[in-house]
């Protein structure tokens, strides 16, 4: 049995979110989501400029160093002004870069902020080890990919929250189906909103804006049946598969749905504990409140069974995958009763 790999020692550094980067002699922008590295990274560029305006601003590839760049960028300046070097690809660095960053660690120049953008993998794995160490009084920013529509609910919420709005939470869920794959797109679509619209931002708001991208979304189809509304969640369910909606993220949407109301109507206690408890934010939980509400422990499983074999049958299991769908949406349509 090979031996276990010896757990790399804690970070003797600063390790912040994207949105709490701040000037430091080194800054380490590390994780696999490119959208906040930027954004966080041109956060910091703005701060500084904002400290003095003649900031000098240079760009290099660590997969392009040439040896002597990183001194030469940092040296001071003919009238004295600060300088940014942003360094991208450092996951992809030459041998060079590796070892003339280590040895300018030792002694980072007055008045220039590094930044080493690495997006993950053990290329660098030195020098990132370095800087965790504490040499060279630096700071890590992470930026960890976003997967969870709880994270991309988060990431909404606090564009708002920074802006002194408000938006509804449903409006925050429609949102983040709409754009569940990019997270640059989401981002895009909060400042527009934010941008032309001066009220609280509503479901109608996002409707107006966003309905031909949103109106066929899985989430809506399930939140249709949930709503006892057979007939109208088999002809949302229909057009959403003709306008390019994929079965199986349809079935992944009521899975998830059912799921979470089984969660919540299995606990005893407040919403409040229920989140708590749970990992899921209030709203999330009376939500699921309202949806299991007339819901029997009976109908909660046979929608579980129905749900099972919708995913079978999108998976290869049916011939006719798209009926196994409209089985499915009619059972959570009539909350699992056998009627």
């Amino acid at each position: 049995m090979p031996a276990k790999k010896p757990a790399r020692a804690a970070a003797k550094i600063d390790q912040v979110p994207w949105s709490a980067i701040r000037p430091a002699p080194v800054v380490l922008v590390t994780g696999a989501e490119t959208f906040l590295a930027e954004r966080s990274i041109g956060m910091l560029r703005d701060l500084l400029v904002g400290e003095d305006p003649a900031l000098e601003v240079h760009d290099l590839e660590a997969d392009q160093y040439a040896p002597g760049l990183l001194a030469t960028l940092a040296s001071p300046s003919l009238f004295g002004e600060p300088r940014f070097v942003r360094v991208g690809n450092v996951e992809k660095c030459t041998d060079a870069f590796i070892t003339e960053t280590i040895s300018y660690l030792q002694a980072p120049a007055d008045d220039v902020t590094l930044v080493l953008r690495h997006g993950g993998g053990v290329r660098g794995k030195k020098l990132l080890d370095t800087i965790r160490s504490g040499v060279g009084g630096g700071i890590e920013v992470q930026c960890d990919e976003i997967k969870r529509d709880t994270d991309r609910m988060d990431f909404v919420n606090a564009e708002f929250r920074a802006a002194r709005r408000k938006i509804a939470p449903s409006a925050v869920r429609t949102l983040v189906a709409a754009f569940a794959d990019d997270l640059a797109e989401l981002a895009a679509a909060c400042r527009q909103l934010l941008a032309d619209e001066a009220e609280e931002i509503t479901d109608r708001t996002v409707d107006k804006y966003y309905g031909g991208r949103v109106e066929t979304n899985a989430f809506k189809v399930a939140d249709i049946a949930l709503a006892g509304r057979s007939a109208s969640a088999i002809v949302e369910l229909r057009h959403a598969l003709s306008t390019g909606e994929a079965p199986v993220p349809i079935v992944a949407a009521f899975a998830s749905k059912i799921r979470t109301m089984a969660k919540v109507t299995a606990f005893r206690g407040s919403s409040g504990q229920a989140a708590s408890a749970l990992g899921m934010a209030p709203w999330q939980v009376q939500r699921a409140q309202r949806d299991v509400a007339g819901w029997s422990e009976a109908g909660l499983a046979n929608a579980v069974l129905s749900i099972a074999a919708a995913d079978a049958a999108v998976k290869g299991g049916s011939r006719d995958a798209h009926f196994a769908l409209e089985v499915m949406v009619r059972t959570i349509a009539r909350r699992g009763e056998d009627r």
